[in-house]
C-alpha cells in the first residue's frame, strides 16, 4: 500500500507549502505498517466524533507525522532529526490523547511516547531501513532532543508549528490557504534567548497573525466540551477494558471505526450516542448530582513564537494581550452532559 495514493488532496496541497520537494527517501519509511496504522487515527482525539465540535476534515496521525517530518526536512535537510519527527507520535494508540486521560496524565499528556522506541525496534522494515541508511536508533526515536523538532512550551517547534497549521487550516478553520503560506514563508531558524535553536519569525505583523489564531485554538484544545469529551472517550475504554471486552493492546491495533463500532455494540451505546449528538455541553460551578461530569484541568498549549530573537510578548502588546487572554480561560466547572453511566 502505498500512503500517497491515497491521502486527501487538500492535504497535499498543504504538504506542497511545508516543502515543495518531497523528499523520496521517506516514502520507505512512511509505507511501512507501523506508521501506516497512524493514517487510521484522527489528531482530533476522538472528538471529532461528536457534534459538540464543527471539525468534520479527517486529518490522521500519520498525516500530522509526516508534516512535521516535512517542517524539518524545510529547515534542516537533516535525515535523523526529519525521521525522529516522523516517528514520534508511531506509538498513538486509537484516539490519541484519549488514553492519556486514561493514564491520569491529562496535564502533560505524554504517557504513550514511551512505547516508540519498542514499537520501531520490533519493525523488522523499519530496522532494516534504518540499517540501510546507516542510522542507529537512538538517533531517531526521541525527537525531545532536537530542539527543531520538539521543545518546551512556549517556544516554536516544528511539532508546535504543525499541528498549528494543520489544525488552522483543515479542522478548525481559523486560517486560509494563503494566511498559512505567508506565515510559513516568514519562519526561520533563530537562536533563543539561551543561545539554542527554535523556528522564529522575522515579520512582527506576521507573528502576530500566528498568536492570534494559536491563541484561538489553545483555548479549543482544552474548553470544556473537550475536557469532557477526552475524559469521556477514556472513561468508556475504561469501563470496556474491566469487563475485558477490549484489551488496551487493542488501542494500538484496531482502527478508531473498529473501537466506535465495539462501544455501539455495547451497554454504553446509549450515553455514546448521546455525546455523539449533543450540541452543546453544561457546566457549573458546583457538583452536580446523578450525572457523569468532569472537573479537572488540561494541559495547556500555547506558543509565545520569538520574532527577530525576541518573544514577541515582549515586543507587541497586542500579541502579549491574546496570549494572556488565552491563558486566563477558566477550567474550574463542572462539566457535564444529562446522563449517567
Amino acid at each position: 500500500m502505498n500512503y500517497l495514493d491515497k491521502v486527501n488532496k487538500r492535504t497535499i496541497e498543504y504538504f506542497e507549502i511545508l516543502e515543495p520537494n518531497f523528499p523520496e527517501w521517506l516514502l520507505d519509511y512512511i509505507n511501512t505498517p507501523e506508521l501506516l496504522n497512524q493514517q487510521y487515527i484522527s489528531i482530533t482525539c476522538g472528538t471529532i466524533y461528536s457534534d459538540l465540535f464543527e471539525s468534520s476534515y479527517f486529518f490522521s496521525s500519520l498525516d500530522h507525522s509526516i508534516a512535521v517530518a516535512l517542517i524539518i526536512w524545510h529547515f534542516t535537510h537533516d535525515k535523523k532529526q526529519t525521521l525522529s519527527g516522523l516517528f514520534h507520535d508511531i506509538a498513538t494508540p486509537v484516539f490519541k490523547h484519549c488514553v492519556d486521560f486514561l493514564n491520569g496524565d491529562y496535564m502533560s499528556q505524554e504517557s504513550t511516547e514511551d512505547l516508540t522506541n519498542e514499537i520501531i525496534s520490533n519493525s523488522k522494515e523499519i530496522m532494516a531501513l534504518l540499517e540501510r541508511d546507516n542510522i542507529k536508533l537512538n538517533e531517531v526515536d526521541d525527537y525531545h532532543k532536537y530542539p527543531i523538532a520538539d521543545n518546551d512550551t512556549p517556544q516554536l517547534s516544528a511539532d508546535r508549528l504543525e499541528y498549528s497549521l494543520s489544525n488552522a487550516l483543515l479542522t478548525y478553520n481559523k486560517s486560509n490557504i494563503e494566511d498559512i503560506k505567508e506565515v510559513y514563508s516568514d519562519i526561520e531558524i533563530q537562536e533563543d534567548e539561551n543561545g539554542i535553536e527554535e523556528l522564529g519569525f522575522k515579520t512582527k505583523r506576521i507573528a502576530r497573525k500566528f498568536v492570534k489564531f494559536t491563541s484561538e485554538l489553545s483555548i479549543i484544545y482544552r474548553e470544556d466540551r473537550t475536557r469532557y469529551s477526552m475524559q469521556f472517550l477514556a472513561d468508556i475504554i475504561k469501563k470496556l477494558n474491566d469487563e475485558k471486552i477490549i484489551d488496551k493492546k487493542d488501542l494500538y491495533t484496531l482502527k478508531e471505526e473498529d473501537i466506535i463500532k465495539i462501544i455501539d455494540n455495547s451497554k454504553y451505546s446509549d450515553v455514546f450516542n448521546i455525546w455523539k449528538n449533543a450540541k452543546k455541553v453544561k457546566s457549573s460551578n458546583e457538583q452536580p448530582k446523578n450525572v457523569y461530569y468532569v472537573h479537572h484541568g488540561a494541559k495547556v498549549r500555547y506558543i509565545d513564537p520569538l520574532v527577530n530573537r525576541e518573544r514577541i510578548s515582549k515586543v507587541c502588546k497586542i500579541s502579549k494581550d491574546m496570549i494572556d487572554n488565552n491563558l486566563s480561560y477558566d477550567m474550574s466547572n463542572y462539566v457535564y452532559l444529562d446522563f449517567n453511566f
